[in-house]
């Protein structure tokens, strides 16, 4: 049964459940940074007076970002605009920058952001309203000094479906892991994943934010982070504008 229990571990690690769904379109090329552009008008990128959005490059099959000059940011969008969608891409970050996942993006950074807070304190695929009053800010676990520690939320809206101490196994340092946001509606119902198993979902009560706007990736502004790194990959979109989207 021991061995039973692993294998079933293991596999889900390494498949996720819409690895064969089809209907998404990538998003990134791998070799350039052609349908996406940074924007410096958020608050991210205000060491630079706003003239800078971090530094936004592809290598190896990726698109990294750092921050360009001490403490500042910005963000990298896509030049199309999206209503209802699903998003998927697989990180690899340094453990210590802020970043994001952000979903209905505006030039100036208001989104709904599935947070990818991957530093001591932080958390992924929580949920957040970027320039929305910080509204919701909701999450179901904190990192601890390591990204094999965690500690529990219990106050979330969806408790976390993975044990702490099997933390470690599920999510993989220094690997990639997929991560996947959904928004559907305005108000919006939002939903993430971290290697296909379900981590949040909200649902606002209040039209607060335009039904349509970029996807975008974030460099947090602050501190001093030249030197670390957010590694994206495989970005991926399939389009959800249609009634049945309403359900699952």
């Amino acid at each position: 049964m021991k061995t039973l229990c692993v294998s079933i571990f293991s596999l889900l690690l390494t498949a996720s459940p819409f690895a064969a769904e089809d209907g998404f379109v990538s998003l990134f090329d791998g070799k350039s940074l052609q349908g996406w552009h940074p924007s410096a008008k958020t608050g991210h990128s205000r060491a630079s007076k706003n003239q800078s959005a971090g530094k936004w490059i592809v290598q190896d099959g990726a698109i990294i970002g750092s921050q360009d000059i001490p403490g500042n940011g910005g963000i990298i969008i896509t030049d199309e605009q999206f209503g209802d969608f699903e998003v998927a891409l697989e990180m690899n970050n340094d453990f210590g920058p802020d970043s994001g996942l952000f979903l209905r993006s505006t030039e100036d950074g208001k989104a709904w952001q599935a947070m990818i807070d991957y530093h001591s304190g932080g958390n992924l695929m929580g949920i957040y309203g970027e320039g929305l009053q910080a509204k919701p800010s909701v999450r179901n676990y904190s990192f601890g000094a390591t990204s094999e520690i965690i500690t529990l939320n219990t106050n979330s809206p969806t408790p976390l479906p993975v044990l702490p101490q099997s933390w470690k196994h599920f999510w993989r340092h220094g690997q990639w892991n997929e991560l996947r946001a959904r928004i559907v509606s305005n108000p919006p119902r939002i939903t993430t994943w971290i290697n296909g198993v379900k981590i949040m979902e909200w649902r606002e009560t209040e039209v607060r934010h335009p039904a349509k706007g970029g996807i975008a990736l974030q460099v947090h502004g602050g501190g001093n982070h030249t030197n670390a790194f957010v590694r994206y990959r495989n970005i991926r979109v399939k389009r959800l504008d249609s009634p049945s989207t309403e359900s699952e």
